[in-house]
């Protein structure tokens, strides 16, 4: 970088908006001057020699630095600098280097809300989410309360972490940052000795409102590999809080459904009998079957036929969700007749019996 610089400065006419190198061969109490060669001589004073005087306190004569030009030439004919303009923009351009290479870089968090983490890089504000968090240091919160994800989060202010450029945008000055892309190619390869279909025996780690988290010991290493299992993975039967099926440090075995991108997603119910399978057996369409309503939602009530089993009586049966909602409380019992059943998409249709 530094020696383009200084083969442009040789070969064209200054223009604003440049980045050039000089000397700095004179210091006031409020400005500094800086050889800029055939260029002719720059200065930094006014708003941007304030605003870069901390740095600039500590330079002495004789020392090259890089500034941005912000005007060609002033009353007193010197070219107008800016040393705060210059190193943005050189650290931009370094940012885009490291995020081309895949760099992975080390930040000291600076402060924290509840969608992830503050820190700086170069000088550039950056931001990590909660998203981009390593499976170690997502904050596993049951039932997702937003004011313990910002206390779990709260405890990384004043730590460093190691993270790669996740994605920028110098003219919005926004810069991403991820934690977990670092962790991507070891996973990777740890993965590689398991495929779909596998049982593994897991510790429950977190249990979060959308599903728990699980870890495992790779085998025949010391490492461990954190998973996923879906809420809708816990269970035949429609669940509500995941801690109703597993509790924190609770052993279990998992079946992996599904390797991609770094990611594994487990099922303890893929090790359950399906109590769809047999259904058939028990119910038949036309039946009359008693029923206690479990959910509302706006296209229909669930109502649980067995301890595993629920249909839906859609809301066209009632008019209105308002009228569904009059009609039927959670926890009555009632008898429905059994309109559909369709094992295979585990789906049963109801209707409620006057």
């Amino acid at each position: 970088m530094k020696n383009i610089l200084e083969k442009e400065n040789l070969m064209k006419p200054p223009k604003i908006g440049e980045i050039v190198q000089g000397k700095i061969v004179n210091k006031g109490k409020a400005s500094i001057f800086l050889d800029l060669g055939i260029c002719g001589t720059g200065i930094i004073y006014g708003r941007e020699f304030y605003e870069a005087r901390n740095k600039l306190k500590d330079l002495k004569i004789g020392d090259k630095i890089f500034t941005k030009i912000v005007d060609l030439e002033n009353e007193e004919g010197f070219i107008e600098l800016s040393l705060t303009k210059a190193g943005k923009e050189l650290a931009w351009e370094e940012l885009s280097r490291k995020k081309e290479s895949d760099e992975t870089i080390k930040v000291k968090i600076s402060g924290a809300n509840k969608g992830g983490l503050l820190a700086e890089v170069s000088g550039i504000s950056a931001f990590l989410p909660v998203s981009q968090l390593s499976q170690a240091n997502y904050p596993k919160v049951e039932g997702g309360d937003s004011q313990k994800i910002l206390t779990s989060l709260q405890k990384f202010i004043g730590k460093e972490i190691e993270v790669k450029i996740f994605d920028f945008d110098q003219k919005e000055e926004k810069l991403i940052l991820s934690e977990k892309a670092k962790e991507t190619k070891k996973i990777k390869e740890l993965l590689k000795n398991y495929q779909t279909g596998d049982v593994v025996e897991t510790e429950v780690t977190g249990i979060v409102d959308f599903g728990v988290f699980v870890k495992f010991n790779v085998d025949k290493t010391e490492e461990t590999l954190e998973g996923l299992i879906h809420i809708s993975e816990l269970d035949w039967q429609l669940i509500e809080n995941p801690s109703e099926i597993v509790k924190p440090g609770q052993k279990v075995k998992a079946k992996i459904i599904d390797i991609s991108n770094g990611k594994v997603s487990l099922s303890l119910k893929a090790l359950k009998k399906d109590p769809w399978k047999d259904i058939e057996e028990k119910y038949k369409k036309g039946d009359i079957a008693k029923g206690e309503v479990t959910k509302f939602n706006s296209f229909g009530v669930f109502i649980k036929i067995s301890p595993q089993i629920q249909g839906l009586c859609h809301v066209s049966e009632f008019g209105s969700q308002k009228k569904m909602e009059e009609t039927l409380k959670i926890g009555e019992k009632h008898d429905f007749k059994i309109l559909l059943i369709e094992p295979l998409e585990h789906r049963m249709t109801l209707k409620l019996l006057p």
